[in-house]
């Protein structure tokens, strides 16, 4: 009776650690794909970062407040990893970043 019981308490020590290490794996999972990167199991980005900086300076090169629209693009950039392109206009080419709102439920990025 004592190794019946030995074994029902191996059992479920067992499967308390699978069920954390399956919820471990898919944060980790999680938390790549919600800042736009995916993985292919060896540690290597299958979608390619762009370069905010690059990108927002042209996006923000013709905007009067050029300081505070290169702060919001870049967190929306870093973010999407999209930042549209032209200075104005063309968000629906990058949902993600048409789609980001401030806590005043206006649209965050220029």
């Amino acid at each position: 009776m004592a190794s019946a019981s030995n074994l029902c308490v191996l059992y479920f020590v067992m499967m308390i650690i699978f069920f954390v290490q399956i919820h471990v794996e898919a944060a980790e999972v999680g938390a790549s794909t919600a800042a736009g990167l995916q993985t292919n199991g060896m540690n290597r980005n299958l979608l390619q970062t762009i370069d905010c900086s690059a990108a927002c300076g042209q996006r923000c090169k013709e905007a009067s407040r050029n300081k505070v629209c290169l702060r919001a693009c870049g967190t929306c950039c870093a973010k999407c990893n999209c930042v549209p392109p032209g200075t104005s206009g063309n968000k629906d080419l990058c949902p993600c970043y048409a789609n980001l709102k401030t806590h005043g439920d206006k649209p965050k990025c220029p």
